[in-house]
């Protein structure tokens, strides 16, 4: 495959992705994925800043969503149930890519620094939700314990959307997750 090819960063993640698998994270090369993917290791990183990287530049764009979403909903929407609509309805990139998702989750759980690079990804959009509630006027704590229960959820329907071929989208798993957590915390609260 020429360098002319198209979609070099496509290739990439999904070199870098099918390397991962087998032989291992640790086992491949910046020079494995490039020469998988077709390009110079100088490609590699005109799209990425190390290999880690190249399995979470997409969560840029899911954050993106996310934050779009949260600022189309109406402002008289309690923090909590706009962090939750954010997290469903801002997930679509991933409805559309479910096997690449699940492959992912797959190399992500074999190694300890990509689970660390997802960790810190989930911890990012946790912030960034924040900061988006409370510019809509939500107090700081309010804002900070609606985004981080949200982004919980998701994480939950997440392991759980890529784990099973059960019907439903992943915004529907999110939903179910947040119905379970305020069922949780109503039982807590009696």
């Amino acid at each position: 495959m020429g360098r002319w090819e198209p979609d070099a960063q496509g290739r990439m993640r999904l070199a870098a992705l099918e390397l991962y698998l087998d032989p291992g994270f640790e086992q491949t090369t910046v020079s494995d994925i490039a020469a998988r993917a077709g390009v110079t290791e100088r490609t590699f990183f005109r799209y990425f800043t190390d290999k880690r990287e190249v399995l979470f530049d997409a969560t840029g764009q899911m954050e993106h969503d996310v934050l779009a979403v949260l600022a189309g909903l109406p402002a008289e929407i309690p923090a909590l149930e706009a962090a939750e609509e954010a997290l469903a309805e801002g997930t679509t990139l991933l409805e559309e890519r479910r096997p690449y998702a699940r492959q992912r989750a797959a190399a992500i759980a074999a190694n300890a620094s990509l689970q660390e690079r997802e960790l810190l990804k989930l911890a990012q959009l946790g912030e960034a939700v924040t900061a988006a509630l409370r510019a809509r006027g939500t107090a700081h704590q309010e804002a900070a314990i609606a985004a981080e229960a949200a982004v919980a959820a998701f994480k939950v329907a997440f392991a759980a959307w890529v784990a099973d071929d059960a019907p439903g989208s992943l915004a529907e798993r999110v939903r179910q997750v947040m119905g379970e957590l305020r069922a949780l915390s109503a039982v807590v609260a009696e």
